[in-house]
């Protein structure tokens, strides 16, 4: 398709035809649909099936690793992260892959070391095009380690404004926020709008691209955001009306509630204004859905208990991302029914800690204090987060500071020192950031518990989550590479009868077979005799909890 971006284009190609475009571009975000709809259970074969209609779609990019996802896969035993974007490159070769990035935070929920940060950028950035990054303060400190090593690696770097409303939230502070950046990066990067709740009106969006334009008219500016609320082709409409070059979207059969909204709906609308998808196949981009529809069964069970649109979401700009975990949170805790109580107190506790942005790790400490305010009392048991954050530890917080009754609360709890608020804050605040770490001496330390030399992958993945990333490696080197199954085996409920035969296809087509022979339990133990493309194994696993447990009839 004509004026269609590809991996064989260098960074500088990309960028000019992305200024000189009439049109706009759209980047599939199946990472955020996944996490926002599907608490990030995607497996890597559902990509593979779409991807031969996705690569010929025409995306300018597609979004399949960072933010939650990398830990969840992790945990979940889902797949290998370095692993999942080597599926996606084999799979779709010309488009390009973006990560979502939390800056200092990487894809974790605290602040990492400098040379940590160095370190697991230069290994995701052997398969990331494209970085989306970001800081719930928007304090661009925190983000320049990130911009630095991306930009050395000669990829895309798209450092990211988050947005809110509120009367804090101005043209003139955004406005002056993309400087701040231009003068830390360059001119050579796409400014990303992050909507991360889908908030404001398509208005709102329009007048505050209008804006950045006009004072940066040569910036490159992209625009996520979040259905949420039912109304984000609104407020991409606006955008591109007013200059935006590239949206996020989601393919119309899989996801579009809590994630992004339906690219084809978007094209369709966008041509009575004149615009135009640049490099967009239509037939292919339905033929994605329709192979999506069917894969969409499988994760059904992962959706959100409340599935509608809410457009409640204005006033506790609770992030797409994490509307599936938190509700399964409540269910889970008993208190589901208290959930409207809880977002109630959710929208009181932004306006009365600063009005900034709900995105990892920020909506991580709304979430937490406004369940504790409504469980316990209000601020009666602040969070260690909670207490960090007022003392600036991840950065000076925007518009103002919480109430002094708040900081008192906080800051005094469960203190034996008898230390008052604003002593506390005088000698304890500020940033403090986390010292370099021994970079040989943690490789050590993960080859001693494997047992066996490792990669830079590996350490990269260790140092991000010492003790699952460490767990998954060990079940990598037990059961190998588990991703191959489909996802409706991973995540079939009910088990498998003796003498039943399981065929699928891998990444590369080549078909492979699982014939059961037997299981049988002993005490806390089951075991499983079968044939894998006619090689006899038997795998033994140990059950949770098994030894107070019946064996099955």
């Amino acid at each position: 398709m004509e004026g269609r971006i590809t991996t064989s284009m260098s960074t500088g190609e990309i960028l000019e035809v992305l200024r000189n475009a009439e049109g706009y571009y759209l980047c599939n975000n199946e990472r955020d649909v996944s996490q926002s709809d599907f608490k990030n259970r995607l497996m890597p074969m559902t990509t593979v099936r779409v991807a031969p209609y996705r690569e010929a779609a025409g995306f300018f990019s597609l979004e399949v690793s960072g933010g939650a996802s990398v830990h969840v896969d992790l945990i979940r035993k889902q797949v290998n992260p370095f692993e999942r974007l080597r599926i996606a490159r084999r799979a779709m070769p010309r488009t390009l892959l973006q990560a979502v990035c939390r800056g200092a935070s990487l894809f974790g929920y605290r602040h990492y070391p400098d040379n940590v940060i160095r370190f697991t950028v230069r290994e995701f950035a052997k398969y990331v095009d494209v970085w989306r990054i970001y800081d719930f303060l928007n304090h661009v400190p925190n983000m320049i380690p990130v911009f630095e090593e991306v930009q050395k690696t000669g990829r895309i770097l798209m450092p990211s404004i988050c947005f809110s409303t509120g009367k804090e939230h101005t043209d003139e502070y955004y406005v002056e926020k993309v400087k701040e950046i231009l003068e830390v990066t360059g001119p050579d990067v796409i400014i990303s709008i992050k909507n991360h709740s889908g908030l404001g009106t398509p208005r709102r969006i329009g007048t505050l691209v209008e804006a950045i334009r006009k004072s940066s008219p040569e910036v490159i500016l992209h625009y996520h955001g979040c259905n949420t609320d039912g109304n984000d082709i609104g407020r991409m409409i606006a955008a591109v009306s007013a200059g935006v070059k590239i949206c996020d979207v989601a393919d119309h059969g899989l996801g579009a509630v809590y994630g992004q909204a339906p690219a084809l709906t978007l094209i369709q609308t966008l041509e009575d204004y004149g615009k135009e998808a640049v490099g967009m196949d239509v037939q292919a981009l339905v033929k994605a859905s329709d192979v999506l529809r069917r894969e969409r069964r499988i994760y059904e069970p992962f959706e959100n208990v409340f599935r509608g649109h809410d457009p409640t979401v204005a006033s506790y700009k609770l992030t797409g991302g994490a509307a599936g975990s938190t509700f399964e949170q409540a269910d889970k805790g008993g208190f589901l029914d208290r959930m409207p109580e809880i977002l109630e107190e959710m929208a009181r506790v932004q306006v009365e800690l600063g009005n900034w942005w709900s995105v990892t790790p920020g909506s991580q400490i709304l979430w937490t204090t406004a369940i504790n305010n409504v469980l316990y009392g209000r601020y009666e048991r602040p969070s260690l987060d909670l207490k960090n954050l007022i003392l600036g530890r991840y950065g000076p917080l925007p518009f103002y500071d919480p109430q002094e009754w708040i900081c008192s609360k906080v800051l005094e709890y469960q203190r034996s020192d008898g230390k008052k608020w604003h002593q506390i804050i005088v000698e304890e605040g500020g940033m403090v950031k986390p010292r370099d770490i021994d970079l040989d001496r943690e490789r050590e330390n993960l080859e001693d518990k494997l047992g066996r030399s490792i990669s830079n992958e590996d350490l990269a993945l260790y140092l991000l989550y010492p003790f699952d990333g460490t767990s998954f490696l060990k079940f990598e080197a037990q059961y190998g590479k588990t991703w191959l199954l489909p996802p409706e085996v991973w995540f079939r409920h009910g088990g498998f009868k003796d003498g039943e035969r399981i065929t699928f296809q891998d990444d590369n087509g080549k078909p492979h077979y699982i014939e059961i022979i037997s299981t049988r339990r002993e005490g806390a133990t089951v075991i499983i005799s079968l044939l894998v493309d006619h090689a006899f194994h038997t795998q033994s696993v140990t059950l949770k909890g098994a030894d107070s447990c019946p064996p099955p009839a």
